[in-house]
């Protein structure tokens, strides 16, 4: 049987009262207060490629299926490297053509700017075709760098693809999202690839090399963001099994 991941609800009325009186919480404590609760526990591979500090970007397959939620991508990661993460998470729950869309879209985006907010991360407005708000893409593009910018050594989490695909396999990018992270690369001086998947009985996060991201100088516009996000991609795509690597073989 696949494992089943309990829902934190001790960390329910902490963070309720940090959002009520707008206080900031530790995501890597809070964290691995959830992930100790897994049974059997998550298995972690390749820490010897863990950085000890920042600077640098953290990319992720964003795996799911029913019974794991995507919150589980990214306690993962958070309890398992030494630093605090500055993720960029979604900014609302979009379901197409659902009597509930606009209930739950107004709804989700309250609750994630709350949780950013208390956390310290960046919500990212969802991409087209679920959403035509450029320049709400564009604050959360500028709210990132800025972030960059500003912290002495930046750890910035991203699961690029921004969303599941059928099967948790690997699919294609949202356009834009190549030249979002060569705007990050100045800052975040390499980029650490990990994958996040299910074994027969525990789910499993696997660590690459770090590497830097390179490119030639003449690739501009839609050429640069296809180049990166395949780099980016393929990287991500070697910690994973081959049957969940998609296009990215």
């Amino acid at each position: 049987m696949p494992p089943v991941y309990p829902t934190p609800w001790k960390l329910l009325p902490s963070l309720a009262t940090a959002m009520l009186f707008r206080r900031q919480r530790s995501f890597h404590k809070d964290a691995s207060t959830a992930v100790n609760l897994l049974q059997p526990p998550l298995e972690v591979r390749g820490k010897e490629h863990i950085p000890a500090s920042g600077p640098f970007l953290l990319t992720l397959n964003h795996y799911g299926r029913p019974g794991f939620m995507a919150w589980w991508l990214v306690f993962s990661l958070s309890a398992t490297l030494p630093v605090e993460v500055h993720w960029v998470m979604t900014g609302a729950w979009i379901f197409p053509g659902k009597w509930y869309e606009t209930l739950v879209g107004r709804l989700t985006a309250w609750l994630f700017r709350q949780i950013a907010r208390v956390y310290d991360f960046t919500n990212m407005t969802p991409i087209a075709p679920f959403s035509n708000e450029v320049e709400g893409r564009a604050r959360s593009v500028r709210r990132a760098l800025e972030h960059a910018r500003q912290v002495p050594l930046p750890v910035i989490g991203l699961a690029p693809e921004g969303r599941n695909h059928p099967g948790a396999v690997l699919g294609p990018l949202p356009p834009g999202v190549g030249r979002f992270i060569a705007k990050l690369a100045p800052h975040c001086k390499v980029i650490l690839p990990a994958g996040i998947f299910e074994l027969d009985t525990h789910p499993c996060l696997q660590f690459g090399a770090p590497y830097r991201l390179e490119w030639p100088a003449s690739l501009s516009g839609a050429a640069l963001d296809t180049h990166i996000g395949q780099i980016v991609m393929r990287a991500i795509a070697a910690q994973l099994p081959e049957s969940l690597r998609g296009e990215y073989r």
